[in-house]
């Protein structure tokens, strides 16, 4: 007994954690700053610490409760009805409703390149095939209607990733219009936005009034600072109101994910430091890294270092963890997440040295 051909899918790499380079490198996990997953790093919300330690006590019960209560409270931000607030473990999960809503065996997908693995493994897992549009670095990853379009083929369902990873590139508003009116009207574009709080654009989500084919992703893992509960959701068009109940995996968003989630969506002090601390960390990067980096609407830069793997290395032995993105098919740069402002000017002074290094030795 085997299981299904797999061979076409490749597993998700998530970037290496302090406690696993420790022990690979013999240190102690307090010496290592992990600016390589995009977390917050503030921690959570004190806020949602508190809605954890009070829901401990309950978490013999399912989350029925705790779930329609986060679904509302979402609905209510986001001025939409709670049946377009589709709950999931993760924005993952939220991309893998759409597509078991959405893809039948065969459909198309067409996906970014580079970009989030997770949308070809997810079409891959429903018996969807994967197309790509490529977002070049010799255009500064410039996102455009344009870029999609000269790929699409009529894929079932289009992937926009704004702000972009590893890039923090983003597409207006105006673009996604755009694109929305220009698919065919069987075709799903789905807007990701991780990394909207970090953003000064308006979000997708206020065009669902006017779109049926259009749902954004959205997560409590980045500004919310909750990536270790799982918990995102996607909005959908309201149109879509019965589906959410014959995709969504019984009682996937937990007890303590679900209040969590409420507690920090209410912290908004603690969402506006988290976010403003990310765009000086952004700037700062920008100013004082001896290596060219894009513009970034995310919690994070793009930074262009040569040899990726041996400065991300090499900043490693020194403390610092940032990604070698030669998985995205970008082996000369590193993405480095926007730390504390004491993070962000310590990584700077080690990757500045780690460049002057490698620039020494491979002249």
């Amino acid at each position: 007994m085997q299981p299904r051909d797999l061979s076409a899918h490749e597993a998700y790499v998530p970037g290496r954690g302090a406690e696993e380079v420790a022990r690979e490198l013999g240190m102690d996990p307090e010496e290592l700053t992990k600016l390589s997953s995009n977390e917050n790093p503030h921690g959570p919300s004190p806020d949602a610490v508190a809605a954890i330690e009070d829901a401990a006590p309950e978490v013999h019960v399912y989350p029925k409760t705790s779930h329609a209560d986060l679904t509302d409270a979402l609905a209510e931000r986001w001025d939409v009805t709670a049946e377009q607030v589709w709950v999931s473990a993760g924005a993952d999960g939220a991309l893998d409703y759409l597509s078991r809503a959405v893809l039948e065996p065969g459909d198309r997908v067409l996906t970014p390149d580079p970009g989030f693995s997770y949308y070809p493994m997810s079409a891959r897992y429903h018996h969807g095939e994967v197309a790509e549009y490529r977002l070049s670095k010799a255009d500064d990853f410039a996102q455009t209607p344009e870029t999609v379009l000269e790929a699409y083929d009529g894929e079932r369902i289009v992937y926009v990733t704004t702000p972009h990873n590893p890039a923090g590139t983003e597409m207006r508003r105006e673009d996604v219009v755009e694109l929305l009116e220009s698919v065919d009207e069987d075709t799903l574009v789905v807007v990701d936005e991780a990394y909207g709080e970090y953003s000064e654009r308006p979000s997708a989500v206020e065009l669902l009034d006017d779109h049926d084919n259009l749902a954004v992703t959205r997560t409590f893992s980045k500004a919310f600072g909750l990536a270790g509960l799982r918990i995102g959701y996607a909005v959908v068009p309201e149109a879509w109101a019965d589906a959410y109940a014959r995709v969504n995996t019984p009682f996937a968003a937990s007890e303590v994910a679900c209040r969590a989630a409420l507690a920090a969506l209410d912290d908004e002090a603690y969402v506006e430091t988290s976010v403003e601390t990310a765009r000086w960390a952004r700037r700062y990067y920008h100013d004082e890294l001896d290596a060219p980096t894009w513009p970034s609407g995310g919690n994070f830069v793009l930074a262009e270092v040569g040899d990726a793997t041996a400065v991300a290395e090499a900043a490693k032995r020194r403390g610092i963890i940032v990604r070698d993105t030669s998985s995205f098919g970008l082996p000369e740069c590193v993405r480095v997440s926007c730390g504390t402002r004491e993070e962000t000017k310590r990584a700077v002074e080690v990757l500045n040295d780690v460049l002057a290094e490698v620039e020494a030795t491979n002249p």
